[in-house]
């Protein structure tokens, strides 16, 4: 059984153990895997290469060798860790080098977390570490080459001369994006809480097939009777759940909280904190919360680079998904793996622009961001739109439907330090259920938090 040691002998927390390398998670799992590793280290290994194979070691002029001497040229990108390279190998393999800025909000701990917990934990949506480098006072991280870079720039950074993401490659990024979490919640024993589910931290290769990336503000999540761990608050402000930014408490639905967060700007093209959005828009959810209430203004979140292509109902959709993963309770919020079953239903059902126009899937009319939208009528009303999400959704249901509620039952899940880990049902909420899109009172509104976020702000 794997645990992890930090810098003066601390265990960091718990130990971790993890099914074989899997293919892809299709169906959600209520069991967990009680096999565990006997080894107390990280394997490791020189030289080589397997798909999840142990991690390597390299020496420092290796991967000096590999990226010209991180010349300037090679640069990818930089965050919280440091400077990420673009390298070849001598076998010719083109890798990824993650810099370790010794003066950057993260060090060592950082570093170690990240080399178990890739070493580890496989799946295709997560990112594969190659190995890494520790010679003195360098700190390196190996991984896979994501040759499209990260979900954030092709939302934020899109060259004039490139399309942007159409509605159905967005959907397959929400959906691979939320496999990748699942696996870490509901496969992982205990579970994993990414903690810093961002899109800048979503990588995506060929196909924009999307892969989670930095797992150096992972932690291992509550186990037995405990609802939640205690912890100092890390990750980026904007993204962090409003629970755990304001009591340190956290759960896996903090992640899913996070994830909604992502959702949104995949659906609204905007970012979760834009300094450069006029005062009371800098705030993704926050802006977008009055706009859930009122059933006219539901196209308005659509981003107008789609330039209205996109289904209507399938906006519907995802705005309910994203809206029960942004609830404020976190027991209100769905687990991670009723969040793939929704995402790959909308993802199978690609929006087809030459199809025939049918009532549920016709487009709503671009409009500006952050600009006053004149109202449209052709909007179905937000109680059928809550009932077409469950209806497509079966599995996200209980037998019995009462008027605008929809409820399932879970046996298991982590919920609130308030709630006894279970969550009680699967609300549509009601800023999507309210009868003849009358909107409900302020109390829905964000709560302002002033606790500042450990980490950095990106």
């Amino acid at each position: 059984m794997l645990r992890f040691v930090g810098e003066g002998g601390q265990e960091l927390g718990g130990a971790l153990t993890v099914p074989p390398a899997c293919g892809e998670v299709s169906t959600r799992s209520n069991s967990r895997t009680s096999g565990s590793r006997k080894d107390d280290s990280v394997p490791v290994r020189r030289g080589g290469n397997t798909a999840h194979g142990p991690a390597q070691i390299f020496t420092f002029r290796e991967l000096a060798i590999a990226t010209k001497n991180f010349r300037k040229d090679c640069l990818l990108g930089e965050g919280g860790f440091g400077r990420v390279y673009k390298g070849r190998m001598e076998n010719g393999q083109v890798i990824a080098v993650k810099q370790l800025d010794r003066n950057g909000f993260q060090g060592n701990r950082e570093f170690l977390v990240e080399v178990l917990m890739l070493s580890l934990l496989h799946h295709p949506n997560l990112v594969r570490l190659i190995g890494y480098c520790a010679d003195g006072d360098q700190r390196l991280l190996v991984y896979e080459y994501m040759m499209l870079g990260s979900l954030e720039n092709h939302l934020y950074d899109c060259r004039p001369d490139k399309e942007p993401l159409d509605w159905n490659t967005r959907m397959k990024i929400a959906a691979g994006a939320a496999k990748g979490l699942e696996y870490l919640h509901d496969k992982a024993n205990p579970p994993v809480i990414y903690r810093d589910f961002k899109s800048s931290n979503i990588l995506l290769g060929e196909d924009y097939y999307p892969k989670l990336s930095d797992f150096g503000l992972a932690k291992l999540g509550p186990v037995g009777d405990k609802t939640h761990v205690s912890t100092r608050v890390m990750g980026t402000y904007g993204y962090c759940a409003p629970e755990y930014a304001m009591t340190g408490q956290l759960t896996v639905k903090s992640d899913v909280y996070s994830f909604g967060v992502v959702f949104l700007e995949l659906i609204t093209g905007r970012k979760a904190i834009d300094h450069t959005q006029p005062s009371g828009e800098q705030n993704l959810v926050a802006w977008a919360r009055p706009l859930f209430r009122d059933r006219r203004k539901f196209c308005q979140l659509a981003d107008p680079l789609l330039q209205g292509r996109y289904p209507k109902r399938g906006l519907y959709q995802a705005l309910a998904v994203a809206a029960m993963c942004l609830q404020e309770q976190a027991a209100s919020r769905p687990l991670i793996g009723d969040v793939v079953t929704a995402l790959s239903y909308l993802a199978s059902h690609p929006y087809d622009p030459n199809a025939p126009t049918a009532k549920d899937s016709r487009t709503c009319p671009s409009t500006p961001r952050a600009k006053t939208h004149r109202r449209t009528t052709s909007v179905p009303d937000a109680q059928h739109a809550a009932e077409s999400l469950m209806l497509n959704f079966p599995d996200l249901r209980k037998d019995t439907i009462r008027g605008a509620e929809f409820e399932r039952d879970h046996t298991e899940g982590s919920g609130s330090s308030s709630s006894s880990g279970r969550n009680d049902g699967l609300d549509v909420p009601q800023l999507l259920a309210a009868p003849n899109g009358k909107a409900y009172g302020e109390a829905d509104s964000v709560q302002k938090s002033t606790v500042k976020v450990g980490a950095r702000e990106k």
